[in-house]
């Protein structure tokens, strides 16, 4: 079955330990320069060495012939447009570290963009990739064409035009294969049709379907959508009005949870899939100049919240502590009940896990990819964490490509599974990686590290374009015109 779409996922999320909304704050927490300060000879070398698996994963597991990116592997599967986006992201990441030559990677990047742009669009329920110049959120792995009956993304297919145009901006030399690149990528994210894609204006709709039309749903609240709005606000074709953001950003919820007080939302992929790719470090939209803070400093809160909340641990889970936490959406062994120190506790496969003010959705299942997500903002707590699950599980966790999605060290029960293994006495391990995890591990690594896709992201007129219509002013964007 189809995963959903993550929001929609994660709408739902429901209180189900009755964690505290405001706990004390025990110390100052150190500022991110503080941190990266604090990273060791060993700390370095691990992420480099986690960096350059996960990156192998895209590079092995994608079609080489059509850049199809796999949902997740090795359980065989469709293909995620998302993760197709990652995939792009990926291979200028491979050969700015020499693991790729240039050029293969932008034969990777073209060969990918040249499959993509021919794939037919159009209102047929079959054989079409996407319509009004979006694409459906999973796709066939052989003919690239609609799998199964999912909707059109607008969310998925933003982050493959984010991968696209990260592409475009770095593959800037005078030769034919970079400049067929640059076309594609531009010419993709050009024929996205936001205006119909908002059929409340300004609001923009999650997607669509030949059976039903416009999902009735908008991005409204804070998500992983602003990516979604300053795309839709620096389309050169077909862009919605600058109410939209104003409007998208009045239905915040400025709360505190475990002591920090920040825009909310639950799960840490809100926090991280945006900034993959929008350096938002030092400007502000009108929202957050009110609120005196930026929204990196947002992830950052959110992630403090979400260890402070692994420390209190109120559902009393296995392993949580300091250096074990990561709520995010994820693989999880299955959708039953089971008891859990005297409760009852629902566990689920996969869902939209986090914990924020009014939102908790936590069974006991932990994805490496929401601290690996937040490196930039905590950088020495989410290596340490990273290391800490490395040393802890060892190769049930850690393979040859990475982090596997999600363990649950609580979940020791005899159940049918629908992801991974229960291992003897140590919980229960995915065996799968997810293309939508890997790609956050593998970009915000390299972000923290070097800033590779934020500075070029600086330099994509669409990107700038977006950010000034949406009201963002400071920092790198001084003096930026829309």
């Amino acid at each position: 079955m189809a995963r959903p779409v993550l929001f929609l996922a994660a709408a739902a999320l429901s209180t189900a330990c009755g964690a505290p909304h405001h706990a004390p704050v025990v110390s100052r927490a150190p500022s991110v320069a503080e941190e990266s300060s604090l990273l060791s000879s060993e700390d370095v070398a691990f992420l480099d060495d986690l960096e350059r698996r996960t990156f192998q994963w895209f590079w092995d597991k994608t079609d080489p012939r059509t850049g199809l990116v796999p949902d997740r592997e090795p359980t065989p599967s469709f293909s995620s447009v998302a993760a197709i986006g990652f995939g792009l992201t990926a291979y200028p990441i491979g050969a700015e570290r020499g693991w790729i030559t240039r050029e293969a990677a932008a034969g990777r990047a073209l060969a990918t963009l040249r499959f993509l742009h021919g794939a037919p669009q159009g209102e047929a329920p079959r054989g079409m990739a996407g319509h009004r110049g979006f694409f459906y959120h999973f796709l066939d792995r052989d003919t690239g064409a609609r799998f199964e009956t999912v909707e059109l993304s607008t969310i998925d297919s933003a982050l493959l035009y984010a991968g696209a145009l990260f592409c475009g901006s770095y593959f800037d030399r005078d030769d034919p294969i970079e400049a067929e690149v640059r076309a594609l990528g531009e010419d993709l994210f050009e024929r996205a049709d936001w205006v119909w894609a908002s059929p409340r204006a300004p609001l923009v709709s999650m997607g669509w379907t030949p059976e039903s039309g416009l999902l009735k749903y908008d991005w409204h609240g804070y998500n992983e959508s602003l990516i979604v709005l300053i795309l839709a606000l620096g389309s050169p074709t077909h862009p919605v009005a600058p109410a939209a953001f104003t409007t998208y950003t009045s239905t915040y919820r400025w709360k505190t949870f475990y002591g920090q007080t920040f825009v909310n939302f639950a799960p840490l992929f809100g926090h991280q899939y945006s900034h993959v790719f929008l350096d938002l470090a030092g400007i502000r939209d009108t929202y957050m100049r009110g609120k005196g803070l930026d929204y990196f400093e947002n992830s950052r809160r959110a992630t403090l919240a979400q260890r402070a909340y692994a420390i209190a641990n109120p559902g009393g889970f296995a392993g949580y502590g300091p250096d074990v936490w990561g709520l995010t959406a994820c693989d999880g062994p299955a959708d039953v009940t089971g008891e859990v120190n005297g409760r009852r506790v629902r566990f689920y496969s996969y869902a939209a896990r986090g914990a924020g003010a009014g939102d908790v959705r936590d069974d006991g299942t932990l994805a490496p990819a929401a601290a690996a997500g937040s490196l930039p903002f905590t950088p020495a707590l989410s290596v340490r964490a990273l290391r800490t699950m490395v040393a802890r599980w060892g190769d049930d966790l850690f393979g040859p490509y990475g982090f596997r999605d999600a363990f649950n060290p609580t979940f020791t029960f005899s159940a049918a599974l629908k992801h991974g293994r229960v291992g003897s006495g140590k919980g229960w391990f995915d065996t799968d990686a997810l293309g939508i995890d890997q790609g956050p591990i593998l970009a915000m690594i390299e972000n923290q590290r070097s800033g590779l896709v934020w500075r070029t992201m600086r330099t994509n007129p669409a990107i700038v374009r977006g950010l000034v219509r949406a009201g963002f002013t400071g920092g790198w964007l001084q003096g930026a015109t829309p």
